[in-house]
């Protein structure tokens, strides 16, 4: 089992940048698939950029890709989701999510059985 804590949320004017943080707590965390996601007011939660743990491929939403880069820092039992040229329409709480098993669906909130509170990111235009 894992817990998630994300950091480094924040407001940003639309063209900056922000690293958010995703510390894991619990033992083999290089084991865990992790994925981003985020959830704007009234809209659902959706994906935005997934790590793979041993192939490290990443993943990322189009509306990101380009822009967000995932990382893991396994000593640091870190995840990290460094966003460059945010515009507004990135506004949302981001969550980070794990799980062991992989399923394919990397996209899908089902996919993962592990979540953070969530971090407040708002990009002013």
């Amino acid at each position: 089992q894992v817990q998630l804590a994300e950091s480094g949320g924040g407001l940003v004017q639309a063209g900056g940048s922000l690293r958010l943080s995703c510390a894991a707590s619990g033992r083999a965390f290089s084991m865990y698939h992790i994925g981003w996601f985020r959830q704007a007011p009234g809209k659902e939660r959706e994906f935005v950029a997934a790590l793979r743990r041993i192939v490290t491929n990443t993943y990322y939403a189009d509306s990101v890709k380009g822009r967000f880069t995932i990382s893991r820092d396994n000593a640091k039992n870190t995840v990290y989701l460094q966003m460059n040229s945010l515009k507004p329409e990135d506004t949302a709480v981001y969550y980070c999510a794990a799980d062991q098993n992989y399923g394919g669906a990397y996209y899908n909130v089902y996919e993962y059985n592990y979540w953070g509170q969530g971090t407040q990111v708002t990009v002013s235009s």
